[in-house]
């Protein structure tokens, strides 16, 4: 009876290890298989945040992409191809005339001064195509017209809506003491296409001109650095 009772109660603890090791490996095998699961989980979010921060971090600091929108975006606002207003030139596009706008002139720069800048501002209260450079005279001992810069010349019309400018820069005289200046306090100005003249008043008490060393910008939606630099 004792042997029969004995092997009894190591039949019973054999059986109680063998459950407690099976109950171990589930547990290994199961933390082992939830674990790779929330890794790749993990990982497939930080792949997905790196490629959507590496995008967003390109499209705001690019500099280039930046620096060509900006460039873009000024070309157009230059009128390259839709004039100040953003209409595009057409045959139908009627030329202004002295009628439509109105010209004044402001010097540029400081003493001595050497540079006009003049606006013609489109007050018919209708659209205009500018074309080319004023016709300018300094004085009546001039007939010929002020020479027109070649560089200065807009790569498309400039159509200007009701109440909108045109500027054309112009250069005076060296600003040199033993210039041939002439005083100035008034001068005439024809548009492309009109032959009606435009009186002009010279700003402050006049402006000093030398005929020899006068020139002329073609109208255009804003002054440009480079092609307006004469």
């Amino acid at each position: 009876m004792n042997i029969k009772r004995h092997h009894t109660a190591l039949l019973a603890l054999a059986g109680t290890a063998l459950a407690l090791s099976l109950t171990a490996c589930q547990s290994d095998d199961t933390s082992g298989k939830s674990a790779p699961a929330s890794t790749a989980s993990a990982a497939g979010k930080a792949a997905d945040g790196g490629r959507t921060g590496a995008a967003g971090t390109a499209g705001s600091t690019d500099p280039a992409r930046a620096a060509a929108s900006k460039g873009s975006t000024g070309r157009t606002g230059s009128g390259g191809s839709g004039g100040s207003t953003g209409e595009q030139p057409s045959a139908a596009t009627r030329v202004c005339t002295a009628r439509d706008v109105t010209v004044t002139a402001a010097t540029e720069g400081g003493a001595p001064y050497t540079h006009l800048v003049l606006t013609a501002k489109n007050t018919s209260g209708r659209s205009c195509r500018l074309a080319g450079a004023p016709h300018l005279q300094f004085l009546e001992s001039h007939k010929q017209d002020v020479p027109v810069v070649a560089k200065s010349k807009p790569d498309a019309p400039v159509v200007l809506t009701a109440g909108a400018p045109a500027y054309a820069l112009v250069k005076l005289s060296d600003g040199g003491v033993d210039e041939d200046n002439e005083p100035v306090s008034a001068f005439s100005l024809m548009l492309e296409g009109d032959s009606t003249v435009i009186a002009v008043t010279a700003p402050g008490s006049g402006v000093a001109v030398d005929p020899a060393k006068a020139l002329t910008g073609y109208w255009t939606p804003e002054l440009r650095d480079g092609a307006d630099d004469f």
